[in-house]
Formats: structure tokens, C-alpha cells, sequence
């Protein structure tokens, strides 16, 4: 069982930068790839970022490369999304993401979800 918190969420205006955290509980954090994924008013939950397990590898959505970075602290049982450059269509609830062994990269195939955390971007 993975029970995951995610902070770090505001109001931020367009071209800045938050940094999202999501803290994880449980001894058997390492074994789960984690993601980040967020959902408009409207729209469907869409994938934002993923990491394996180890660190070694990352994924991201088209529109977000080069703009985020998703990275780990297995020690400390937290992943984190640094988001810079935000644009006013970022603004969404963003939820951190585990699923044992593979990254998530679809909705269907995540084990857990945390609660999410609002991010607005202003224009």
C-alpha cells in the first residue's frame, strides 16, 4: 500500500516557476515508477511526466519537454516536478502517480493516486 501527498501548488503568473512535491508513505517506495498527471476543468486527466524506479529513466508529454523535470529522492520517499516557463494552459490539478514496477503513463494503469494540487498560472 502507497499512500502519496502532493504539495507545492499556488497561483503563479505566466513564465514562472513551481516546483511540485509528492511525498509517498510505505516501505516499498523504490519499487514503484511514479508519474505526474493533471486535469483541466473539462477535460480528462492527461499524462504530464513519469520516472522508473531507479531514476535512470524519464518521460514527458510533447507539451511539456524541456519545460519540466520529474526527478526522485528514493531516501526521502518524494518525487518532485520542477515546472518552469508556465503558460497559462498548465493551469490544471495535478496528481502524483505510482505504479509498481512500469512507468504510468495512461490513467488505467496507476496503482495509486495522491489528492492533487491546484495550479493556476495567470496570464
Amino acid at each position: 500500500q502507497v499512500q502519496l501527498v502532493e504539495s507545492g501548488g499556488g497561483l503563479v503568473q505566466a513564465g514562472g516557476s513551481l516546483r511540485l512535491s509528492c511525498a509517498a508513505s510505505g516501505r516499498t517506495f523504490s519499487r514503484y515508477a511514479m508519474g505526474w498527471f493533471r486535469q483541466a476543468p473539462g477535460k480528462e486527466r492527461e499524462f504530464v511526466a513519469g520516472i522508473s524506479w531507479s531514476g535512470s529513466s524519464t518521460v514527458y508529454a510533447d507539451s511539456v519537454k524541456g519545460r519540466f523535470t520529474i526527478s526522485r529522492d528514493n531516501a526521502k520517499k518524494t518525487v518532485y516536478l520542477q515546472s518552469n516557463i508556465l503558460k497559462p494552459e498548465d493551469t490544471a490539478v495535478y496528481y502524483c502517480a505510482a505504479r509498481e514496477r512500469a512507468i504510468p503513463v495512461v490513467s488505467r494503469d496507476v496503482d495509486y493516486w495522491g489528492q492533487g494540487t491546484q495550479v493556476t498560472v495567470s496570464s
